[in-house]
């Protein structure tokens, strides 16, 4: 499955991931090796992304809810230390909603694989089913 991603979608994610990983740049993000190594991996993005598994569609769905919780502390401590209306504030508010978007989407892209291999194979899934069921793009 091809998950579109508009051009702010791909910018924010972009520059939110490199800011995360870079500890001088208000990066030092608590997360889990597997997410940093899965955020890694997908720079620098360049558009759509491909999902042609659930344990895929699951790391990804993990790693961007990383990247929103990111995007929505930085958007809040901008608001606070300054106000609302706030150039930097309003450009944060952007960001984080963009990325909820997209992890919205995401979130979607496997309830519906989750479903399909329900139907598929007429049980629940199963970790080796979420592995090796591939949906075509």
């Amino acid at each position: 499955m091809i998950v579109q991603l508009s051009f702010e979608e791909v910018t924010t994610l972009n520059s939110a991931v490199e800011r995360m990983l870079s500890p001088g740049d208000g990066g030092g993000v608590v997360a889990p090796p597997e997410v940093l190594a899965e955020l890694e991996a997908r720079l620098p993005l360049r558009g759509d992304i491909s999902v042609n598994t659930l344990a895929k569609q699951v790391r990804l769905v993990g790693a961007v809810g990383y990247v929103m919780e990111h995007l929505k502390r930085r958007m809040d401590a901008l608001v606070v230390e300054r106000y609302v209306g706030d150039d930097d504030a309003v450009n944060a508010y952007f960001d984080y909603a963009n990325i909820l978007t997209l992890h919205t989407r995401l979130t979607a892209v496997g309830s519906e694989m989750r479903a399909m291999i329900q139907l598929m194979t007429g049980g629940a899934v199963t970790d080796e089913s979420a592995r090796s069921i591939s949906f075509p793009d």
